[in-house]
């Protein structure tokens, strides 16, 4: 009776635990962000949207300060944890709530990925972002500021452009979305909407956004479709 009731307890809270409500704090147009709902909508999670206008300094607030002393979004809160920076979030989400894989069994594939959304993390995101580009403006001009964007955002797409060509099939590292392909959609999207690069440079990748652009998990975490988005 004691073993029956305890094992009842334990079902309650995972019951409890699962059936919480994640919290989301996001930018429409952080494309770190849009990797994070990406996921989300991926595996099929349900959450509550937070928006923060990094525009008008909303991270800057002593309550987000306490989420993320960084300043930073997205920010992920799953009952009384807190986890700041989208790879680690979608590495917590990956032990978490492990359906809908993002990581796949082959570590050689395995590790592609992760190259490549490493690629993104490290490489390419950290030197466009709003912050890094305002300081440049008004120390260099707007001009100087794009092109400094533009340069990287470049050398990092070659860079995923060389990784990829070899395995890349339907997606970036077969016929199933990885976390490769929730780090290049959005980043892909930025890159040309935003700072106008030339996909033609990059024929795997731009053939890999089709593919992308029809899934409609990325349509329903698109910037545009999000409550805070500016139309």
């Amino acid at each position: 009776m004691e073993a029956s009731s305890e094992q009842q307890k334990k079902s309650e809270n995972s019951s409890s635990s699962s059936s919480s409500k994640l919290l989301l704090y996001s930018y429409w147009q952080s494309s770190c962000s849009w990797r994070v709902r990406f996921a989300l909508s991926l595996k099929g999670l349900p959450y509550e949207y937070k928006p923060v206008n990094i525009r008008k300094g909303e991270q800057f607030s002593p309550d987000f300060k306490r989420l993320n002393p960084l300043h930073f979004v997205p920010v992920l809160v799953d009952g009384g944890i807190v986890v700041s920076d989208s790879y680690a979030i979608l590495q917590y989400l990956e032990d978490k709530y492990p359906q809908r894989p993002l990581l796949p069994a082959d570590p050689r594939l395995k590790a592609l990925n992760l190259q490549a959304a490493s690629i993104i993390n490290s490489n390419i995101q950290p030197l466009h972002m709003l912050s890094v580009l305002k300081h440049l403006e008004e120390k260099v001009g707007p001009e100087e500021s794009l092109s400094f964007a533009q340069l990287n955002i470049e050398k990092g797409l070659l860079a995923l452009e060389m990784l990829l060509k070899d395995f890349a099939s339907r997606y970036a590292t077969g016929d199933e979305v990885y976390i490769a392909d929730v780090f290049l959609a959005p980043q892909i999207a930025v890159s040309t909407t935003r700072f106008n690069i030339n996909m033609s440079k990059f024929p795997t990748l731009s053939r890999l956004y089709e593919s992308y652009k029809i899934l409609p998990e990325l349509e329903a975490s698109s910037p545009e479709r999000q409550p805070d988005a500016v139309r």
